[in-house]
């Protein structure tokens, strides 16, 4: 038969696709899937017998000239001679009388593998050949991939071949070039020349090989896998070279000679233990060496076809010769200091395990963690054999062990006491609901419904059911989500027109989010800490499914929300108990004292408290700084000043909440500003924390405060404002216990601004009413305008929030308030016109001063609340000297509870109630309310 201008023989029996070495025929090979051999020589005048190496046994192809036709060939078009040729393959005796070396299996053997990644370049193979070199194993078996990106030039090489493109000849001299000049910054003299003289060949060969599937425009499997493996053989005799030249007793294997896999699927192969533990024996009779270098990725079937072991296929190879040679351990490694506790990509802050039982690794991998292929742990299971993975880069790093876990053996030493060992997750899935009355007791159903999944060749990645049968739910990938629904649709056409299944839905957009800890299975309490932690992140959660063995928690949730579900629950578990993110609005006197009180005390709260607070922005009205790990409180000024950029609130908030791995997230709004505060709706729907003391927001009007209490009231988000009313002192707090706890307020009576109190404390003597002023404002006790102060209208403003607390619905036009600010200084153009115009009513202040004197009384500036007539007012009114009102000091406030419990001795608060330490001190206690109420320890 002709193959594209090839004289091609069919031969007796299966041989395997592979180089022929012969003195008359120069390239030969042979087609694994036709059984035939393509050669390029044209003709042969007689029969002939060709000695040839397959996988290291002689055997000899006898050729014999056929008949004569006629074919073109499709380089020059020219006529060719064809020529049928039959052959045979003879097997020579083994001479027994050679003495074998027996191979020694058992703890003596350490077996490494080293990536592509690893094996990259020649500095990174010579790195590779000292580790080899120092390691102190009396035996070892090193398995190693191709060079970095080789496999990908292979496979490309076959693409382009098969695609007719000429360019394949282009691509695959850069495969010589690559591996030439490699072997020459590492090898010389004997050494180099019997590689470049092995490489030349081979790429005549597969020079060869990659013409006939040009000329084919198609290509097997076998075929491709044949042509993707000479990447491993390659660098494996480079590797075995570079050891010997240290005086090492080392070979190199080709896998393909030993390691014989059964194709189960596309994807999937099994190794034949029997059989390659057999060739091995073998192999080793003949090459005994201490160290061997074997090829990764690349086996045989049992018909001696070249096959590769697919996906990760390199470490299987590891774990696979680990476990016929019953190593003490097998060393993956990689470019990663070990198995990470989450997907560092996502989480910043995952950590690295330092132990994981075979289970665990299992869970995780199936869900995506970078550690191994499942298939990969299940050779060296059997033989209790641990899986070390390791960097390369990093020798230090002692990496992650994969090993069977012993009963009561302890988490490893992390100083984390969790039973949940990591995450991983899986995107790009969808939904599929079954669900209907008519499938409850229903025998067969589950089997119809994955029955009809099965016959489209869909994959299951989980499955969940309803106790009452009601309904089945189940993930598959979203690429195969039309073709299921279809076949569902098919499959009970009949009971969804009848009516016992109710629908087949599709929800799409979904991602899993699995949670692996074999000690779960002893652990009370760990599926209600996720859950928690999930729904205080505000994700809320599609499906669950859990195994009866308890080493995973799966949950599907949207795919938008993934990554903030896997920052939720990986805070949860590994960081400290409380880990907050914060954003500070308004670093002015008081944003800025509140920042400076977090600098001196975060250290403290994590180390006593386990709160850790993460501020990672701070913005002003003109400029922001954001971190996306936390800010350094000791430099936020400079930062802030020389590294800040343009403000823009919109960023701020975005930042802050979802661009870090901090699951709850507060806003602590330190302005006066009435539009940051019309922002605080927004900010609690999108799961966000919110603390001020800005009482713009409820001293409003009445519906958007309303709407916000009641938003508070039905999430998991949090609205905390101690600090409007009182600076630092306990107000809020103490109203909300009291009425919490059954009691009624009657009326709520008190001094309220610091300013005004410490302007009536020193009204006194002689002093003159504008004098006292001026000195307030002076000491930096009133507003810059300190009309802001003596209006009243910050008393109102907190006499509102007092007065709704207590269930009043008032606006603050409802409140009566007395103006200090004589009518006529209202609209003086600046604050220095009115405080040169003010001493003109010092007389009217005088008098009333001095009337108050005469009845031993003194004038304070109160605000009151008086629920029973549900109204309030801020008003100046006179105190008897030995009323609690009177005997105040400084800018102390003083608010008096009158309640049913408290009716003849009334509950009084007292104490400083202004200046921006206290202040921001009441911030700084909701914040750490804020905590409590997150899961920190009280």
């Amino acid at each position: 038969m002709v193959c594209g201008g090839y004289i091609v023989g069919c031969l007796s029996t299966h041989v395997p696709p592979h180089r022929v070495v012969s003195n008359s025929i120069s390239n030969m090979l042979v087609s694994s899937r036709l059984h035939c051999i393509s050669l390029n020589q044209t003709y042969y005048t007689k029969g002939i017998w060709i000695p040839f190496v397959s996988f290291g046994s002689l055997h000899h192809l006898r050729l014999e000239q056929g008949s004569l036709s006629r074919t073109i060939s499709p380089q020059n078009r020219k006529e060719q001679q064809k020529f049928t040729v039959s052959a045979s393959v003879t097997v020579p005796l083994v001479n027994e009388e050679v003495e074998k070396v027996r191979l020694q299996k058992g703890q003596t053997w350490s077996v490494h593998k080293f990536g592509g990644t690893c094996v990259g370049n020649s500095e990174r193979i010579r790195n590779v050949a000292d580790i080899i070199i120092q390691d102190q194993s009396e035996r070892k078996l090193v398995v190693v991939s191709a060079m970095s990106k080789v496999t990908d030039m292979m496979y490309d090489l076959i693409y382009k071949a098969q695609s007719r493109n000429d360019n394949y000849i282009v691509a695959l001299d850069a495969v010589l070039e690559k591996h030439t000049s490699t072997a020459r910054e590492l090898l010389d003299g004997d050494d180099l020349s019997i590689f470049l003289s092995r490489l030349h060949q081979d790429i005549s060969d597969l020079k060869s090989m990659l013409q006939a599937i040009y000329i084919a425009g198609h290509v097997t499997e076998s075929f491709s896998d044949f042509v993707v493996g000479h990447g491993e053989l390659w660098s494996a005799q480079i590797l075995a070279a570079l050891v010997r030249k240290s005086g090492r007793n080392c070979k190199w294997m080709d896998t393909r000679e030993v390691l014989v896999v059964n194709p189960v699927s596309s994807n999937q192969v099994d190794p034949d233990f029997l059989e390659s533990e057999k060739r091995l024996e073998d192999w080793y009779s003949r090459n005994s060496a201490e160290t061997i270098i074997a090829t990764g990725f690349i086996a045989s079937t049992p018909q001696n076809i070249p096959t590769t072991l697919k996906r990760d296929g390199s470490d299987f190879s590891a774990a696979i010769m680990g476990a016929l040679v019953k190593a003490r351990q097998v060393t993956i490694w990689t470019d990663v200091d070990g198995v990470y506790s989450a997907d560092p990509r996502k989480v910043s802050e995952a950590v690295i395990l330092q132990k994981l039982s075979y289970q665990e690794a299992w869970e995780m991998s199936y869900f995506g963690a970078n550690v191994l292929h499942p298939r990969t742990i299940i050779p060296v299971m059997r033989d209790d054999i641990p899986i070390v993975i390791r960097n390369i880069f990093n020798l230090s790093a002692p990496g992650t062990v994969i090993c069977r876990s012993t009963a009561g053996e302890d988490e490893d030493d992390l100083g984390l006491e969790t039973p949940v060992k990591g995450f991983a997750t899986i995107d790009n899935l969808a939904l599929i609901n079954v669900e209907g009355t008519g499938m409850a007791g229903v025998p067969g159903t589950a089997s119809a419904i994955f029955g009809a999944v099965k016959d489209v060749g869909a994959n299951v990645i989980m499955i969940s059911q309803a106790s009452s049968e009601h309904s089945v739910c189940f993930a598959v990938p979203e690429k195969e989500v039309k073709a299921v629904e279809k076949a569902l649709k098919s499959r009970f056409q009949q009971a969804l027109h009848a009516g016992r299944i109710s629908q087949v839905a599709v929800l799409p957009d979904c991602s899993i989010l699995a949670t692996v800890g074999q000690k779960m299975a002893s652990t009370p309490g760990v599926s209600a800490t996720l859950f928690n932690a999930l729904a205080k992140a505000n994700i809320n959660i599609r499906a669950i499914a859990q195994g009866c063995s308890e080493y995973n928690i799966t949950v599907v949730v949207k795919r938008e929300d993934c990554v903030r579900a896997l920052r939720a629950v990986h805070s949860r578990f590994y960081l400290s108990r409380t880990t907050i993110s914060m954003g500070i609005i308004g670093p002015g006197l008081i944003g800025a004292t509140l920042l400076d009180q977090l600098r001196d005390q975060a250290a403290i709260l994590k180390e006593k408290f386990n709160i850790d607070l993460r501020v990672m922005g701070v913005t002003g009205t003109r400029k922001m700084v954001l971190s996306d790990t936390g800010i350094d409180l000791a430099t936020w000024r400079d930062l802030l000043s020389e590294k800040g950029e343009n403000a823009d609130l919109k960023k701020f908030v975005q930042h802050v909440h979802e661009n870090h791995f901090i699951p709850n997230t507060v806003l602590v709004d330190c302005t006066a500003d009435t539009d940051i505060a019309t922002n605080y709706h927004h900010w609690l729907l999108r799961g966000i924390h919110v603390i001020t003391p800005n009482k713009k927001a409820n001293s409003g009007p009445l519906d958007q405060y309303l709407k916000l209490r009641a938003l508070q009231r039905k999430s998991y988000t949090h609205y905390f404002y101690e600090a409007t009313v009182g600076a630092g002192l306990p107000i809020i707090t103490t109203l909300k216990d009291l009425l919490q706890t059954g009691d009624k307020i009657l009326l709520i009576e008190g001094i309220f601004s610091g300013t005004l109190s410490y302007i009536f404390n020193n009204f006194k003597g002689t002093s003159s009413f504008s004098d006292v002023v001026k000195e307030a404002k002076e000491k930096g006790y009133t507003e810059p305008d300190p009309r802001d102060d003596l209006s009243g209208t910050d008393v109102a403003r907190k006499v509102i929030i007092l007065a709704r607390e207590c269930g009043l619905n008032l606006e603050l036009a409802d409140i009566s308030v007395e103006n200090l600010v004589p009518e006529s200084l209202r609209t003086c153009s600046s604050v220095e016109e009115f405080l040169e115009k003010l001493p003109q009513f010092d007389q009217d202040m005088a008098r009333k001063k001095q009337e108050a004197e005469d009845a031993g009384e003194v004038l304070r500036y109160v605000g009151v609340v008086d629920v029973v007539n549900q109204k309030g007012t801020v008003k100046l009114q006179s105190y008897k000297k030995d009323n609690a009102f009177a005997q105040l000091s400084g800018s102390d406030n003083i608010i008096a509870f009158k309640t049913e419990r408290y009716n003849e001795d009334l509950l009084i608060v007292r104490g400083p109630g202004a200046g921006a330490a206290v202040t921001a001190g009441g911030v700084f206690s909701d914040i750490l309310r804020l905590a409590s109420y997150l899961g920190a320890p009280s």
